[in-house]
């Protein structure tokens, strides 16, 4: 979860980048926006190991999903992170809704992630000794 969390963090302050250089006309660095999309590939690759592992690992030690506010908190989190990248993927100047659609899930993301990371350490307390 802290790779996730360091990643978000990271995705906030290169898309930050991103937004002021367009809005002020400022030339930015060639390798920002590839950064950016490499960043955020790999968050969605690393929400959906996470997911795996969850899943898992619940169903390893519980037998069956949903016995905390973690469940639904996460799949928040997983479909967050899939509208995000799909609406960063419909970017473009023909389409000015993509852009406001992928920060408001962004920001929305933000807020899952720190519920889903909030109630997965209450989760995780129960498997420790």
């Amino acid at each position: 979860m802290g790779l996730t969390l360091a990643g978000y963090g990271l995705l906030a302050l290169t898309g930050g980048i991103l937004r002021a250089s367009r809005l002020s006309y400022l030339e930015r660095p060639l390798w920002l926006r590839p950064l950016h999309i490499l960043l955020g590939s790999g968050l969605v690759g690393l929400i959906l190991v996470l997911l795996g592992i969850g899943v898992i690992g619940t169903l390893g030690e519980y037998g069956r999903l949903g016995h905390s506010v973690h469940l639904p908190l996460g799949l928040a989190v997983v479909m967050l992170v899939l509208g995000s990248a799909w609406s960063a993927s419909r970017i473009g100047p023909n389409r000015p809704w993509a852009r406001q659609l992928h920060l408001a899930l962004n920001g929305g993301l933000g807020l899952a992630l720190a519920g889903a990371g909030l109630s997965g350490w209450q989760v995780v307390q129960k498997y420790l000794p």
